[in-house]
């Protein structure tokens, strides 16, 4: 799964998620509590344990898990650089508190047994963000394999499905809590698409992950564009790529062809030393921002 630039440049927030979710997986994970971390019916509604909110929405349930949703979070970072860590920020505070609310909706209406407790992770945020993955992410590369006609973006769903489907109903709920949060979201429910957090937010994401914030983009210089895409994507090493050699028909086609025009689609490829993956992700950005 690639999903963009190397590393979590201009992506505090998400890196922040991925430190925290695997500094509350790993210890709960050593001291064998898996069990003890989901939201059940009892400890929401009789024993009222809130330490079990906080757990429920960063510690995985086991080591599979960790593995599918950090490597899920990891790609979807995507999005913080198409809105902005601002607005992103947003999005992981709306899906993480109206998930868990449908989530102890859920099991007030349910009281269903079997699925207590509920699988703990960051669920709400990871399938929240399917919905824009889905409307906003273009296949750039399709192929077959024994038969099947998939794409590049088949391996992301793949994984969205193992961790949905991990545990039964268990995981089921919160993955379609999470589903159904980001349909709000989108749907701009009470107009939270125009909110922004202050930019104080954004730096305190950068200084809580502080020791993985080193990444070789960082503190690069910029160039002049013609605006359509976003100068901090335009970032490299001033006198680098002097002379360039013409993007390849073929990339700019697949870039047309998702709807972009051409003189952007070269403007990207070159910037990116031709890699379409991560031009399709870099005018995305452009055109979010021109919303």
């Amino acid at each position: 799964m690639n999903g963009g630039l190397p590393g979590f440049h201009n992506a505090p927030a998400s890196r922040a998620v991925v430190v925290a979710t695997a500094l509350f997986s790993i210890p709960f994970g050593f001291r064998g509590r898996f069990l003890e971390l989901g939201l059940s019916y009892q400890n929401v509604y009789e024993k009222l344990s809130i330490w079990r909110l906080i757990t429920s929405l960063f510690a995985f349930s086991s080591t599979p898990e960790l593995i599918f949703g950090a490597a899920l979070l990891y790609y979807f970072r995507v999005f913080e650089r198409q809105i902005g860590s601002n607005k992103y920020t947003v999005f992981i505070v709306f899906s993480t508190l109206v998930s868990v609310l449908l989530q102890i909706l859920a099991l007030g209406y349910l009281k269903d047994p079997s699925i207590n407790p509920l699988m703990s992770g960051p669920y709400g945020l990871i399938f929240a963000s399917y919905v824009p993955f889905f409307f906003d992410i273009p296949i750039s590369m399709k192929f077959r394999i024994l038969g099947l006609s998939l794409s590049d973006k088949s391996f992301v769903y793949l994984a969205g499905l193992q961790l949905l489907f991990s545990s039964g109903r268990r995981s089921i709920v919160p993955g379609v809590s999470g589903i159904l949060t980001g349909l709000f979201y989108r749907l701009n429910t009470f107009g939270i698409r125009r909110v922004k957090f202050p930019e104080f937010a954004t730096l305190l994401f950068s200084r809580l992950s502080w020791p993985f914030s080193s990444n070789p983009y960082q503190g690069l210089p910029t160039t002049e564009n013609d605006g359509s895409i976003p100068s901090h994507q335009v970032r490299q090493t001033e006198g680098a790529h002097t002379a360039t050699q013409d993007p390849t028909e073929s990339s700019i086609a697949a870039l047309v062809s998702m709807g972009f025009d051409r003189s952007s689609a070269i403007q990207a490829l070159a910037l990116t030393d031709y890699d379409v993956n991560l031009a399709s992700n870099i005018l995305l950005e452009a055109q979010a921002l021109r919303q």
